[in-house]
C-alpha cells in the first residue's frame, strides 16, 4: 500500500464528488465535534487538565523503558505472559503461534488499529484461524472487505442500504427489516454465537497501568470485554507508548479520552484485565498474553518527531480537519488518517511509500487545538515535508519549479525583473484586479487568482506613496 501524490490526488478527487460520502463525514465528524465541546465543558478546567496530561505523556516517554520493564514485571506476577515484538512481522508470528499452540481455529477480535498496522487479520487467515471482528463497525467493514474509514468509527461512510445488504447475507436472508433495532439485534444474535464458539479473543488496548501491569479497554459495545473473557486466552497487541506509570496517571487519560472522541464522560464499558482467572473468579480467560508493539516507534524517542508517541488515538483531530472533511479516511490508505495519520503513517511504514501524506494538510493549527495531548501536529507535518524534499521524494516537476522560484526569490533584481515580465504577460487576462484564467489552464481549477498590482509595496515604499496608495 501507498499514498504518493497522484494516488492521493485520485482518490480525494472521487471522495468529494461524491454527495453521499460528503454528507456522511459531515454528519458523524460535525456530531463528535459538537459531543467533545459539551463534554469538555462539563470540565472545571479542561485547558489545565490537557496541559497536566501533556506533562504525563511527555515525562513517560523520558523513561519509557523503565516504565514498560515495571509493567512486564507486575503483569507476569500477575499471571499473564508479556511479549516483546520489535516489529509488525514478530508481532504476527507471536500471536499466530499462540492460536495454533492452543489449536484456534476461530478468533474474535476487538477493534485494535494495531491489529490494522500490522495486517493481522491476513496472518491469521493464512494461519487457517477465522478472524471475526466484533466491533459492529469493523465487522461491517469486515463484511464489505474494507479497511477503516475514521479511528474511532470505522464505518461512518457506509450508507444504511449497503449495510442492510451485508447484514442480510451475513445472516443468510433472515433480516427481519431494515430498522436499527433489528439490524443491532441481529448483528448481536450473529456476533454472540461466536463468542461462545471462539478458542482465542484477540484485543488492543488503551492503557497499559505499570504499577499493577493491568491493560484497561475502552469500548462502548462490550464486545472488548466478551473478547477478553469468553475465550480460554485473550492476546492483547498494544502499541509500547500507551503506558501510564500510575493509576493516577491512568485517570488522567480516561477523563480525556472518551471526551475527546466520542464526547462521553466515560465510555460504556471500562474494562481492567489484571491477569488471567483466579481460582475464585466464575469467569475469564485461562491465560492472558500482552503482546508490546514496537514496529518503529522507539526510533522516535529522543527525536524532533517523539511528540507523536503522545497521541491516544481519540480522533478529535480528524473530525476537525478541514482535509480529512472533505477527503476522508480511505484516501489516506493507511489505517491511521487525519492529521495524526499524515504524521504517524510516514514515520512508521516509510515517508518514500506515502510522501503525499504530510502535504494533505492546511497546516491550520486546529488539530493541535483540539488534541487531548496538545501535540504539535502542524509542526512535525512541515518537518516531514523537509524530510521529504531531503529524501528527493517530491516529483521533478514540482522540484523545478521550487528551484526556479528559489532562484528568482534570491535576488532582488531578479525578482523585480520577473516581477515586470508577469505584469506585462497578465494583461489579456487581468479584471478588476483578478486573474480570469482560462479553467484549462488554471491550476487552483476555477478559483480566481489576485492580479499583481501596478505597483508593489517596496515600489510604493522607495517613491514615498506608501500612504497615498490604496
Amino acid at each position: 500500500m501507498s499514498a504518493h501524490v497522484g494516488e492521493f490526488r485520485t482518490d480525494a478527487a472521487r471522495a468529494i464528488d461524491d454527495d453521499a460520502l460528503q454528507q456522511a463525514i459531515d454528519t458523524a465528524t460535525g456530531n463528535f465535534w459538537r459531543g467533545r465541546q459539551g463534554a469538555l465543558e462539563e470540565l472545571p478546567d479542561a485547558d489545565a487538565l490537557r496541559d497536566h496530561f501533556k506533562e504525563i505523556r511527555h515525562r513517560t516517554l523520558g523513561r519509557l523503558r523503565d516504565h514498560l520493564e515495571m509493567f512486564e514485571a507486575n503483569a507476569v506476577d500477575a499471571g499473564a505472559h508479556v511479549h516483546w515484538a520489535r516489529d509488525a512481522e514478530e508481532a504476527r508470528r507471536i500471536i499466530v503461534d499462540i492460536g495454533k499452540r492452543h489449536g484456534v481455529t476461530l478468533a474474535t477480535k476487538g477493534k485494535s488499529m494495531a491489529s490494522e498496522e500490522i495486517h493481522l487479520g491476513e496472518a491469521l487467515e493464512e494461519a487457517g484461524i477465522e478472524p471475526v471482528e466484533t466491533d459492529l463497525g469493523e465487522w461491517i467493514i469486515q463484511l464489505a472487505k474494507e479497511p477503516p474509514f475514521h479511528i474511532i468509527a470505522p464505518a461512518i461512510h457506509k450508507p444504511r442500504s449497503e449495510i442492510v445488504a451485508l447484514l442480510r447475507e451475513a445472516s443468510g436472508g433472515e433480516l427481519q427489516s431494515e430498522e436499527i433495532p433489528e439490524l443491532v439485534a441481529t448483528a448481536r444474535r450473529i456476533l454472540r454465537q461466536r463468542f461462545l464458539d471462539a478458542g482465542m479473543g484477540i484485543t488492543g488496548g488503551n492503557i497499559l497501568v505499570s504499577e499493577t501491569g493491568s491493560l484497561v479497554l475502552v469500548t462502548n459495545e462490550g464486545n472488548g470485554r466478551l473478547c477478553s473473557s469468553a475465550p480460554p486466552v485473550h492476546v492483547a497487541l498494544v502499541g509500547i507508548e500507551k503506558v501510564a506509570p500510575t493509576w493516577d496517571d491512568a485517570a488522567v487519560w480516561l477523563q480525556l479520552l472518551a471526551r475527546s472522541s466520542t464526547g462521553q464522560p466515560l465510555s460504556v464499558y471500562t474494562t481492567v484485565v489484571s491477569g488471567p482467572r483466579k481460582p475464585q473468579d466464575e469467569d475469564g480467560p485461562e491465560e492472558v498474553h500482552v503482546v508490546l508493539l514496537d514496529n518503529g516507534r522507539s526510533s522516535l524517542l529522543g527525536t524532533k518527531y517523539e511528540e507523536i508517541l503522545q497521541c491516544i488515538r481519540c480522533g478529535a483531530c480528524l473530525n476537525i480537519c478541514p482535509v480529512y472533511g472533505e477527503v476522508g479516511g480511505h484516501t489516506y490508505r493507511s489505517p491511521y488518517s487525519g492529521p495524526v495519520g499524515a504524521v504517524v503513517t510516514p514515520l512508521l511504514m516509510g515517508i518514500e511509500d506515502y510522501d503525499a501524506l504530510p502535504y494533505a494538510s492546511s497546516l491550520c493549527g486546529a488539530c493541535k487545538d483540539v488534541c487531548p495531548s496538545r501535540i504539535d501536529l502542524p509542526r512535525m507535518l512541515v518537518e516531514l515535508r523537509g524530510d521529504s524534499v531531503a529524501d528527493g521524494l517530491i516529483p521533478a516537476a514540482a522540484r523545478k519549479l521550487e528551484e526556479g522560484a528559489a532562484w528568482v526569490l534570491g535576488d532582488s533584481k531578479r525578482m523585480e525583473t520577473m516581477t515586470q515580465v508577469l505584469r506585462l504577460l497578465q494583461k489579456p487576462f487581468a479584471r478588476e484586479g483578478r486573474m480570469a484564467v482560462p479553467e484549462f489552464a488554471n491550476p487552483t481549477q476555477g478559483r480566481d487568482l489576485p492580479a499583481l498590482a501596478n505597483r508593489s509595496f517596496r515600489e510604493l515604499w522607495q517613491s514615498g506613496d506608501l500612504e497615498d496608495s490604496e
